[in-house]
């Protein structure tokens, strides 16, 4: 659905998205994290075709972006719900999508028939006809995200979907997307909430300028250099923590409530070392069990190293 190479934006000495490659299927939900003004947000932009690339290449939807004899059918194959909505607040929610619709030069009927499909799926069919400025935060995104869907594009690009909402708002907007996954549709989704990429991507791309790696989540965790095994205790104490150093010989041991958090090598070797030395302490083990990293620890060891440079 979307591939991209050495896929290049700058803006006089700014670099702002540098040699971007990559491959986005058909059916995926495919997040994008990075930090503010890491580049995100113009990757969109290029994909969409609505600003021209420096260099690189990149197929959207089959079409190729920089060529304008493409560029118009990429647009009426994908959907943008860009970071500020930018809705018609003093019309309905109905006729919001309906202006929408016509932009898009839809006929009639199919129009009517989506629109109604569209807010019925977001739950806001009954208040179709209210202005959308009386709508909550939530019940506004609801509304853009359907204003993107109703031409039926068939890849959607979503940025920063739940920024600024409250968590309840922010799990409406989750639970859509995840419909629109059952529908088979592409959703590109920029992103810094990684606990919102965790839940509902297939795999993501990390970027800072340049794309840091792409990967699913569970992928890029069990790639993530740094092992733990946790070992819960019937009564943990700072015995026990010097104990297991002193049997491994490492630094990497901490208290953690009844656990103690133990940095192994090799955890078939270590483990059996680590439940000794307890044992031998005066220790009892009532648990052990590896402890994988977060997505969060991934991202935040890519993005500083980048950071830090060479």
């Amino acid at each position: 659905m979307i591939h991209a190479e050495g896929l290049t934006k700058r803006f006089g000495n700014l670099t702002a998205v540098d040699q971007i490659s990559l491959d986005v299927g058909e059916g995926e939900v495919f997040g994008f994290l990075g930090p503010n003004g890491a580049g995100k947000t113009t990757t969109v932009r290029m994909l969409a075709a609505l600003i021209s690339k420096t260099s690189g290449r990149a197929e959207v939807a089959g079409y190729e972006i920089g060529k304008e004899a493409d560029e118009l059918k990429i647009r009426q194959r994908i959907g943008v719900l860009p970071e500020n909505v930018g809705l018609y607040d003093s019309t309905s929610a109905y006729q919001n999508l309906e202006y929408f619709g016509r932009l898009h030069q839809m006929d009639a009927a199919t129009l009517r028939s989506n629109i109604e499909r569209l807010l019925r799926m977001m739950d806001l069919w009954e208040k179709k006809d209210e202005p959308v400025s009386t709508f909550s935060k939530g019940m506004k995104q609801k509304v853009a995200i359907a204003r993107a869907l109703v031409h039926d594009p068939i890849l959607l690009f979503l940025d920063e979907p739940t920024a600024n909402l409250d968590p309840e708002a922010a799990k409406m907007v989750r639970d859509v997307i995840l419909e629109l996954k059952k529908e088979n549709r592409t959703i590109f989704l920029n992103t810094h909430n990684l606990d919102e990429a965790q839940r509902i991507c297939d795999r993501v791309g990390i970027i800072r300028a340049r794309l840091l790696t792409v990967g699913s989540v569970e992928t890029l965790r069990s790639g993530f250099s740094r092992k733990q095994t946790a070992v819960r205790l019937q009564r943990a104490s700072e015995a026990l923590v010097a104990a297991v150093k002193q049997k491994l010989h490492t630094e990497g041991v901490e208290l953690s409530g009844d656990r103690l958090l133990v940095d192994v090598e090799d955890p078939d070797r270590d483990n059996p070392n680590i439940i000794e030395a307890v044992v031998a302490a005066g220790g009892r083990v009532i648990e052990l069990s590896q402890v994988s990293p977060s997505l969060e620890e991934v991202y935040l060891k890519l993005v500083h190293e980048e950071k830090a440079g060479p």
